[in-house]
């Protein structure tokens, strides 16, 4: 990528000053209240679940404006909520995941649940390196462990030393057992939401087969349309264009509403997912998007506000002042780190 840059991405986990935490995750939003130790969580259908003394409430959940964010990203408390709807700006960060134990062994891989390695390792901490500056929110990731290692390493290298928690939403008992029942640990958290309309293409019957044989025996310019065409699948599998249908309308119907909240979203994810997700923000053809090549472990940045998506493109430069493209706001998350942690 020529315009060389940063990416950052921010979950949100929110300090009420009078009245407790609020946590807002994809449909899901959690708040917790220090005097009364009430939880309340918010999903997509309405029910309630008690147990002893705390009340679990389920709820309508909404997008909104409400919530404060990080307070690190402002000299003070007072003006902050005021400041970032005015701002209505928002940090993307696109990351794919590291070398797997299959891209080693140069096999297809797909929606296989395959683990990083070593290389991978190294790659996802140097990609938290690179966005150790940046804000994080939120984090989205795929159903698959070589996304959510990366997402997790990465985080390793943040300097707010917060925590990238999973939520645990498949069943009441799950989401009652993952409860956090202390504010200063909240505070310290960052909810990550693993999705599988995240997850890479599916292979179909290549899944597994090595990509040299393969090409040998099916010939190279078959392979090469099955991996690279935008609308022709391999045997039983996905095309990108089937891919880009599922990941473009979880990007649409759970990450977008976030940062028009102004929360700043890490996504981990795949090539394949993630070369869905940039035809949708940068508007590519087709034609444009097959063409697209994704480095693993590079973290890509886009600068969400009034509604559009500005790339501002990869760390690729040696030195800090060559990779980052601060806008004014990350410019002062930066200088509040310096000054929280100096």
């Amino acid at each position: 990528m020529a315009n060389a840059m940063l990416h950052q991405t921010v979950g949100t986990l929110h300090l009420l000053s009078n009245s407790g935490i609020h946590c807002e995750v994809g449909n899901n939003s959690v708040r917790l209240l220090p005097k009364s130790f009430k939880v309340e969580v918010g999903f997509s259908k309405r029910g309630t679940y008690s147990s002893g003394e705390r009340k679990f409430s389920v709820i309508q959940a909404s997008a909104s404006q409400t919530s404060l964010f990080d307070p690190v990203l402002s000299p003070s408390n007072n003006g902050t909520h005021e400041s970032r709807k005015k701002s209505n700006e928002a940090a993307l960060i696109l990351i794919r995941h590291g070398e797997s134990l299959w891209n080693e062994k140069n096999l297809f891989t797909g929606c296989v649940d395959v683990p990083l390695t070593k290389k991978g390792v190294e790659e996802a901490i140097e990609a938290g390196k690179r966005i150790s500056n940046i804000p994080v929110d939120m984090i989205f990731t795929s159903a698959l462990i070589r996304a959510q290692m990366t997402a997790m390493l990465a985080m390793t290298q943040h300097r707010r030393k917060k925590v990238p928690i999973i939520m645990h939403n498949e069943s009441e008992q799950a989401r009652a057992w993952s409860q956090i029942y202390s504010e200063d640990t909240m505070k310290q958290s960052i909810p990550v939401i693993a999705a599988w309309q995240l997850n890479e293409r599916m292979y179909g019957e290549l899944q597994g087969l090595n990509k040299q044989e393969t090409a040998d025996r099916f010939g190279k310019e078959k392979v090469h349309e099955w991996r690279r065409s935008y609308d022709i699948p391999p045997p039983n599998g996905e095309s990108l264009e089937m891919c880009a249908q599922r990941a473009v309308a979880y990007f649409k119907d759970n990450i977008e509403p976030q940062l028009l909240s102004g929360k700043n979203v890490m996504i981990a994810a795949h090539g394949n997912s993630l070369r869905s997700i940039i035809m949708y923000l940068d508007k590519l053809t087709s034609q444009e998007v097959i063409s697209l090549e994704l480095s693993t472990g590079i973290p890509m940045l886009y600068i969400f506000k009034e509604g559009k998506f500005l790339r501002r493109g990869s760390p690729v430069a040696p030195t800090e002042a060559g990779v980052y493209a601060y806008t004014r706001r990350l410019a002062q998350y930066r200088q509040k780190l310096d000054e929280m942690l100096h």
